[in-house]
């Protein structure tokens, strides 16, 4: 019900955008977060924006760099990612959360998309 888009090669200092596209409007209109994996690496929170829009978090890492955003009449949802790192690179993950609990863990997450991998050199 998650369509992760937008991944691909960047060099540092470069941006990208991810789009999450959510095939039903009731997964479209729920709190919704960004989280990303590196090879080795346990899955971490980024982002996430509430589903009216007015509530966003980040990870300490990527404040300032990345800013999230959602179109709840397209229901998608965006990260914008700024001035890239090599520490980005990993897979990126958009969900979408139902239960209550808060953003920054996975367990709270009830829709997962598949996932893009995102590619920083440097």
């Amino acid at each position: 019900q998650l369509q992760a888009s937008g991944g691909g090669l960047v060099q540092a200092g470069g941006s990208l955008q991810l789009s999450c596209a959510a095939s039903g409007r009731t997964v479209g209109t729920y709190d919704m977060g960004w989280f990303r994996q590196a090879p080795g690496k346990e899955r971490e929170f980024v982002a996430s924006i509430s589903w009216s829009g007015a509530v966003t978090y980040f990870a300490d890492s990527v404040r300032g760099r990345f800013t999230i955003s959602r179109d709840n009449a397209k229901t998608t949802g965006y990260l914008q990612m700024n001035n890239l790192k090599p520490e980005d690179t990993a897979v990126y993950y958009c969900a979408a959360k139902v239960r209550a609990g808060t953003y920054f863990s996975t367990a709270n997450y009830d829709y997962w998309g598949q996932g893009t991998l995102v590619t920083v050199s440097s």
